[in-house]
């Protein structure tokens, strides 16, 4: 059986990068988009790797100077918290 965690980081970082394929999509047919406060959301449970790819891949959220910085907060708030998390388990 897979590791859940490995399993969790790859589900949710392909969601990630389909949900920004979606809303560029989205942008240019002049449908209703994603909330930003969504696409940060994904960020902050663990998508942000596959937001990365989206954004190169899709051209899209890559200009946008408050989203960029609401980005790099939820990657870091991602990253404090799995490394809590390890510390937590490993060293308790």
């Amino acid at each position: 059986m897979p590791n859940p965690f490995v399993m969790w980081f790859l589900l949710v970082n392909v969601l990630t990068m389909a949900v920004y394929g979606g809303d560029k999509l989205a942008a240019v047919k002049s449908w209703r988009r994603v909330p930003e406060a969504t696409l940060l959301t994904f960020g902050i449970v663990g998508g942000w790797p596959g937001a990365i790819i989206g954004q190169r891949l899709f051209r899209h959220k890559t200009h946008k100077q408050p989203f960029r910085t609401g980005f790099a907060v939820s990657v870091i708030v991602n990253l404090v918290a799995v490394s809590a998390a390890v510390y937590w388990i490993c060293f308790r």
